[in-house]
């Protein structure tokens, strides 16, 4: 399977609320779009995926890839350019310096990578930790404040109670 897009130059110059580039802009971004579709095209021979992509999801993909690299085009964290008495700073949020596409968006694409256990893998065992009712856990927080998550068990809080 190939991928392509219907992204341009000017489809990211919309995103970005900018006017239509001319080059070497419009070349340089275009070079990016292809290496975004270049980057989902090596994942897709690499999983040896046969399905067609959703091609609103490679555009959404590939327009977001390329408008966080215009964003943050290097790895600087500030620059500053100085004429005579003036200087202006620039601040750019952390960057890898090149196209790079997150792991949120090769979820959307349907192009994940292993299947194994991971930071949002499902346990089918279940619990049977009983909290307090006043717990944190137990008002919908992600920690637990009577100890149950500990011992099984509340410990804290007036568990004696």
């Amino acid at each position: 399977m190939t991928v392509s897009t219907a992204v341009t130059p000017d489809v990211i110059a919309t995103a970005l609320g900018k006017a239509a580039p001319v080059s070497p802009q419009s070349d340089r971004w275009q070079m990016w779009i292809d290496d975004a579709v270049r980057l989902i095209q090596f994942r897709v021979d690499k999983l040896e995926f046969t399905d067609p992509l959703d091609q609103d999801m490679v555009d959404y993909v590939v327009r977001e890839a390329v408008v966080a690299q215009v964003d943050r085009p290097d790895s600087a964290t500030q620059v500053t350019v100085s004429v005579d008495d003036s200087s202006t700073t620039k601040s750019y949020r952390s960057s890898k310096g090149r196209v790079t596409i997150l792991d949120e968006w090769w979820t959307l694409l349907g192009l994940t990578e292993g299947g194994g256990s991971g930071a949002f893998s499902v346990d089918t065992v279940g619990c049977s930790t009983n909290h307090l009712p006043w717990c944190s856990f137990s008002m919908g927080a992600l920690y637990c404040s009577c100890g149950a998550d500990i011992a099984g068990y509340p410990i804290y809080e007036g568990a004696d109670e």
